[in-house]
């Protein structure tokens, strides 16, 4: 894959965007709606060469899935719109998802759903609630991209004390400065 001189790395939030410095971000905000709005905008005003879209997830338990685990994402799956009328999957980047995986061995390619909200995704293991907007938004205008995710706690766990936003934040911040190396 020839090196990208500008990527555009997007989360829902600041902390997930730590371990970018250098880089060109977008905090999104949080919720497919908001992620769609806010990166179309900032891919017609950037322009960048790749995006990668990163951040904290859920798995679904008895999968085999560890908190603190790092999941390349195979394509991003909208699980909120089941009528046919939109498209409902966005494959990743394969040149983006073979560099995600030089810079992270270790890490699982997997589907990840998209849904507004907790326990709203069907057939994936891993759920985000941005990935399939921002995906797409970079699939419209042309632009590759890839989402990446650290898993934060197992879906169906009520107890959202027992989320661990901490791992996951660390497990991404660890990640992010490889994966962005691999890449330039």
């Amino acid at each position: 894959m020839p090196r990208v001189q500008r990527v555009l790395v997007v989360a829902a939030t600041e902390a997930e965007l730590a371990g970018a410095a250098g880089a060109l971000t977008l905090a999104c905000g949080i919720g497919p709606v908001e992620a769609a709005a806010a990166t179309a905008a900032a891919l017609a005003r950037e322009r960048p060469d790749a995006l990668l879209h990163v951040g904290i997830a859920g798995c679904r338990r008895g999968r085999g899935l560890q908190v603190g685990e790092l999941v390349v994402g195979s394509e991003a799956v909208y699980c909120d719109a089941r009528t046919g009328l939109v498209p409902s999957r966005v494959a990743a980047d394969a040149a983006l998802v073979a560099a995600a995986l030089r810079a992270l061995p270790a890490a699982r390619v997997l589907a990840i759903g998209t849904s507004a909200s907790v326990d709203g995704t069907a057939g994936t293991d891993v759920e985000a609630m941005e990935g399939f907007a921002v995906l797409r938004a970079a699939e419209l205008a042309g632009v590759p991209a890839l989402e990446l995710r650290a898993l934060s706690n197992e879906i169906e766990e009520p107890d959202r004390s027992r989320w661990r936003f901490d791992v996951a934040l660390a497990a991404l911040a660890d990640a992010l400065p490889r994966v962005l190396a691999e890449l330039r």
